[in-house]
């Protein structure tokens, strides 16, 4: 919208008349907005719902390109050494997993910039942020001669793309009803998630298509600039600022106080640190395992498959959050934890046979499970703290313990994606190959159903009881 005035919509036919009528909503400069009420059905079939969708549709452009600029290195270490780049496995595994752990890192203070500069203002900021990773990554990686403290600096700066997610969903929070939310916060995410996918689908061909038979690595940041200025200019003339969006420091304070947050978190990491980790290991899992299936030509240009695995694990987590509505999220993130393990298991029994298309059905299986899960787990964080606010006397709500563990959750859980790399480097390192990591993950994803179990699903527990 263009105006400096934008009137509610008019009463529906029908509507009581003596109901007085709605405030206009004032729009000052800057693009501020005062009065927004999403709850009020009135505002919301008028002006509401349009302005929030063209704020979502945005939003979710934005944060789409921060996952590809998040996922740039996951492609690009794989192929230095062809670039004539002199790295050991440890070095590549520093590469892929840096951006997921400074990313993690950022999404906390990214909490908390919509409410201090504005969610359409910090939109254009974190957007044009993320030209620094994707333009020193071209200049970086054009020169086989950068040292890799400074290509290291570069991989933690594409976590920028990492912490956008937190800032966008908390930006998207103020803009919807209640009643809303979940599915306005689901597509915010599976945007976002689906750069993932893209970037892996892109990246490998881009660097091969004009190349004439090498490489040209620095096409994996330049093609992305275009757009990251669009997404820019798109934020700052369409996006809008809140007046009422408000920094929750004490609802912050009083989650972290809450051992259930803690638990969830766990949970998180093992579904969401999994699908991210994965997701940014899997084309060095298939070049080290199965190199002869690493890129296929297409057209003159390297095609690789490693993008089915997180386009797969980003479609599969709204069906997590269906699935937890009907039957209850601790029940699904137990399922997906259970699967989680006998896939991993399998693949470990498979891996010895050599069979390409079997290891990557089985990968594939994985990532839906961790995209179920992921869905699963976060669904469970708003019933968890109700009840939570029922046990004890709290004067923090549980409506905004909710809201401050759904930001501060979605940062824990994505230092999973740091740790999934980190050990399957140090398992290539000490044994020369991956079982020992995935014997671990095991392990792990059993420990992690047994916690949800225990905490959610045992018998007499009140979580048991309402279906938590």
């Amino acid at each position: 919208m263009t105006t400096d005035q934008m009137q509610a919509g008019a009463p529906q036919p029908g509507a009581s008349v003596s109901a007085p009528p709605h405030p206009s909503l004032q729009m000052r400069r800057g693009r501020w907005v005062d009065n927004w009420n999403a709850e009020d059905s009135t505002f919301w079939d008028g002006v509401g719902r349009a302005t929030a969708a063209v704020n979502l549709k945005w939003s979710i452009f934005c944060e789409f390109l921060g996952f590809v600029v998040w996922q740039l290195w996951s492609i690009v270490a794989v192929n230095l050494p062809a670039a004539g780049f002199q790295l050991s496995t440890g070095e590549i595994f520093w590469l892929i997993s840096m951006p997921s752990l400074v990313g993690a890192t950022l999404r906390i203070p990214y909490t908390f910039m919509v409410a201090r500069f504005g969610g359409r203002n910090w939109t254009v900021v974190s957007a044009l942020l993320l030209l620094l990773p994707a333009g020193g990554l071209a200049l970086a990686v054009s020169n086989p001669t950068t040292p890799f403290w400074a290509l290291l600096a570069l991989a933690g700066m594409a976590g920028f793309g990492g912490g956008n997610f937190a800032s966008s969903m908390a930006n998207i929070t103020y803009f919807y009803p209640a009643r809303e939310k979940g599915w306005a916060l689901g597509l915010n995410a599976a945007g976002g998630n689906l750069g993932a996918a893209v970037a892996q689908l892109v990246v490998p061909i881009a660097i091969t298509v004009f190349a004439a038979g090498t490489l040209n690595l620095s096409m994996a940041g330049l093609i992305w600039i275009p757009l990251i200025l669009l997404a820019a200019w798109g934020a700052r003339k369409h996006m809008h600022n809140l007046s009422h969006a408000k920094g929750d420091i004490a609802g912050s304070l009083a989650a972290l106080r809450e051992p259930h947050l803690w638990i969830i978190s766990l949970l998180y990491i093992g579904t969401f640190g999994s699908f991210i980790g994965f997701s940014a290991v899997f084309p060095k899992l298939i070049k080290d395992t199965f190199p002869e299936f690493s890129t296929f030509a297409v057209a003159g240009a390297a095609l690789s498959l490693s993008f089915l695995g997180p386009l797969v694990g980003s479609l599969s987590r709204p069906l997590g959050g269906r699935l937890a509505d009907r039957t209850g999220g601790a029940r699904i993130t137990v399922t997906a934890f259970a699967a989680m393990a006998t896939i991993t298991v399998a693949v470990i029994a498979t891996l010895p046979l050599g069979n390409f298309w079997l290891f990557l059905f089985l990968f594939m299986l994985l990532f839906a499970a961790s995209g179920i899960g992921n869905g699963s787990t976060y669904k469970m964080i708003p019933t968890v703290f109700s009840l939570r606010s029922v046990e004890k006397a709290d004067p923090v709500g549980p409506e905004r313990k909710a809201s401050a563990a759904l930001g501060l959750v979605s940062a824990i859980g994505a230092y999973g994606g740091f740790l999934i790399p980190q050990m399957l480097g140090l398992s290539a390192t000490a044994t020369g190959g991956y079982a020992a990591a995935f014997v671990g993950f095991v392990a792990t994803y059993l420990v992690l159903l047994g916690l949800a179990w225990f905490c959610y699903l045992r018998p007499g527990t009140v979580f048991a009881r309402q279906g938590v």
